[in-house]
């Protein structure tokens, strides 16, 4: 079977590029050191209807229990486009999921009867089905996105979970209700509601005991935020002291193609104070978390895409249970996620209280996020903890403003309002290589520095080479003299894979680059396939990516550039050369083609700032052809380096303590 594509590293793939990337690193460095003599996804066809997947219905909810955790809801499914009228027999059916009514009794008889309808709301960004059955959402499809076949629209909710949101409580008569089994009657006989110019309210009523529930949406134009008002009359008829759980059930349906890539993604998260709660499955088969305290937003999302409930006043929510388990699927060896988020919300006080709730669905985009002013955006993985003190702010400050505004937000007489997003990783490249030109001066003056000392310290070696620790002494000797540091080579490269290691995280969540195209490649968030092979090669692949291959050529050419100007380039240099880029090119085959074209520029931009460099060099040899005049940063005369002092400074220190 083809190996699907993927647009992002698995976790061992990032160990692996981490430990390649260093290992890659030292070695360029040790060669450019010894040897230069000049200074300077195939997409797998998984299936687009997601609502074909099978599965085991989940349990329905126990009437009786008082048990949150009794009430698991189904995986995620299905796009929106994808109706049950495609008749295939292995989608379940319209209600395999819906939770039992609990039985009639005073609060609840008089809404456990009538008839089911849907309303569609239009806008120019969604499609939402709702229905008087709960009063829930159905379906919510994204208008302005597509699923990886670039023709289904995507669908954020689970359309088997008989609804989306619900709230579930105990009655003072002890039964358990799940509102997705009450009727409620609606404020609108229309069957089509269209947003156009200004917001429009749909509220659902039902009738609990001597009380009343009603649950209303407020529908914005342009605009992925929806207003969910909970307004109880009499709560006291119907609620006990433990009041209601606000309920979000299911995951968001897999719509990148890449289902194992995609269950890595998938989860729930809360913030709870300063701190994001998450749940994932990626160690267990299912899992628990429960947050006790105010509660500023509980998500649920994918790769691309959240649905998040905000409550107006977090300090009124009481808490909040993520839960989730594995299921198996008919369609393929990944598993999916059936999750189920619950937002604990008081018995009010007053005989009329009224819950207001935000309700984002949409894309991850970052300013869309920012707005509610929560950290909603945290949600976003931005790689190892221990080093999103670097990746969070050139993600937030650096990377998004740059394919937000390039890609889209321009004046309309500059570039049409904006540049293809191709271009916009181009200019990254250009800027970032730009920015760090200082770094990379500095680095290839000290390495041709330590290159030209190379015959000195020979005679050293050869000199001491019984006595270790004459011989660091006289190294150190000749360091200070000199004004070189050792270390001054490696450091300032080093410096600048911090940067690199940031958009290999980066990149292949961005919102804004998926789908979008360039030259060959059709979707920058995923690997762009050029030739496809007859075999599949482990870890490789069974096809060959445009952007990769380009992207390894371009390495040899900055290597040859680095090795130019004389005969030092034996057969380990020659060795080096093709056997680093080939690396490369085999981890990075699978990846976004956006990533490989962003290496592809940094390597071009960087043997052009190598050749420039060398040329500068030449001109600021002595008259004996030499960079060793006993300044390391281009000191005046007379005025020793850095690292001259620092020796001086090191040895003094060493007297005294004698």
């Amino acid at each position: 079977m083809a190996s699907p594509l993927r647009n992002s590293p698995e976790p061992e793939d990032q160990r692996n590029v981490i430990i390649a990337t260093i290992l890659v690193a030292v070695i360029m460095f040790a060669w450019m050191f010894w040897f230069s003599p000049s200074p300077q996804q195939q997409q797998a066809e998984a299936p687009a209807d997601t609502a074909q997947q099978t599965e085991p219905p989940a349990p329905t909810a126990d009437t009786d229990t008082t048990d949150p955790s009794a009430d698991p809801s189904p995986a995620a499914t299905a796009d929106a486009s994808e109706d049950a009228d495609t008749g295939d027999a292995d989608a379940p059916p319209p209600n395999a999921n819906q939770p039992e009514a609990p039985a009639p009794d005073s609060v609840t008889a008089a809404a456990l009867e009538g008839t089911e309808r849907t309303i569609v709301v239009e806008s120019d960004l969604y499609t939402v089905v709702l229905s008087n059955k709960g009063g829930t959402i159905e379906r919510f499809t994204l208008k302005e996105y597509e699923q990886f076949n670039q023709e289904d629209p995507v669908q954020i909710v689970d359309t088997t979970a008989g609804g989306t949101l619900s709230l579930s409580f105990t009655t003072p008569t002890r039964r358990r209700v799940d509102t997705r089994t009450l009727y409620f009657s609606a404020n609108t006989e229309a069957d089509t509601v269209r947003i156009e110019d200004e917001s429009k309210t749909l509220t659902f009523e039902a009738q609990l005991g001597d009380g009343a529930l009603r649950q209303s949406y407020t529908f914005h134009p342009d605009d992925y935020d929806l207003g969910l008002a909970i307004e109880q009359e009499r709560p006291r008829s119907f609620l006990s002291s433990d009041g209601y759980e606000l309920t979000w059930h299911g995951g968001m349906p897999y719509s990148e193609g890449g289902e194992e890539d995609e269950l890595r993604y998938t989860g729930l998260f809360a913030r709870n104070g300063d701190q994001i709660r998450s749940l994932t499955l990626s160690d267990a088969d299912q899992n628990e978390k429960r947050i006790e305290g105010d509660v500023s937003w509980m998500a649920v999302k994918n790769k691309y895409f959240t649905a998040a409930v905000m409550p107006d006043r977090p300090e009124s929510a009481q808490g909040a249970s993520l839960t989730g388990r594995k299921e198996g699927r008919a369609t393929s060896e990944a598993a999916f996620k059936a999750l189920t988020g619950r937002l604990q919300m008081p018995l009010p006080r007053e005989t009329t209280h009224v819950d207001n709730f935000h309700l984002y669905a949409g894309p991850i985009d970052y300013y869309n996020l920012a707005d509610y002013g929560r950290n909603l955006y945290g949600m976003v993985d931005y790689g190892w903890d221990w080093f999103e003190w670097l990746t969070k702010p050139l993600a937030e400050y650096l990377y998004i403003p740059m394919l937000t505004y390039l890609g889209g937000g321009l004046p309309s007489w500059l570039f049409g309002g904006s540049l293809p997003y191709g271009i916009v990783v181009i200019l990254m490249a250009v800027l970032i290589k730009t920015v760090v030109y200082p770094l990379t001066k500095s680095s290839y003056r000290s390495m041709a520095q330590m290159r030209e000392l190379q015959p000195k310290m020979q005679e050293i070696k050869d000199k001491y080479d019984d006595e270790p620790e004459k011989q660091q002494e006289e190294m150190m000797q000749l360091y200070r003299e000199t004004g070189v540091n050792p270390l001054g080579g490696c450091l300032p490269m080093f410096l600048q894979y911090p940067i690199l290691i940031s958009l290999y995280q980066f990149i292949p969540k961005s919102i804004q680059l998926r789908q979008e195209s360039f030259l060959w490649a059709a979707d920058l968030s995923a690997p762009d396939k050029i030739l496809q092979l007859p075999f599949e090669i482990p870890f490789y692949g069974d096809y060959v990516a445009g952007f990769t291959l380009l992207m390894g050529l371009a390495m040899i050419v900055t290597m040859r550039v680095q090795s130019t100007g004389g005969g030092a380039a034996g057969g380990q240099a020659k060795m080096l050369m093709y056997a680093m880029p080939g690396v490369i090119f085999f981890i990075f085959n699978r990846f976004a083609s956006a990533l490989s074209l962003y290496y592809l520029f940094y390597n071009i931009v960087t043997a052009a700032q190598q050749k420039w460099i060398n040329m500068q060099l030449e001109k600021e040899k002595d008259d004996d052809g030499s960079l060793t005049n006993g300044r390391s940063d281009g000191a005046a005369d007379g005025e020793k380096g850095f690292f001259a002092r620092l020796m001086e400074r090191a040895e003094e220190a060493q007297k005294e303590q004698r």
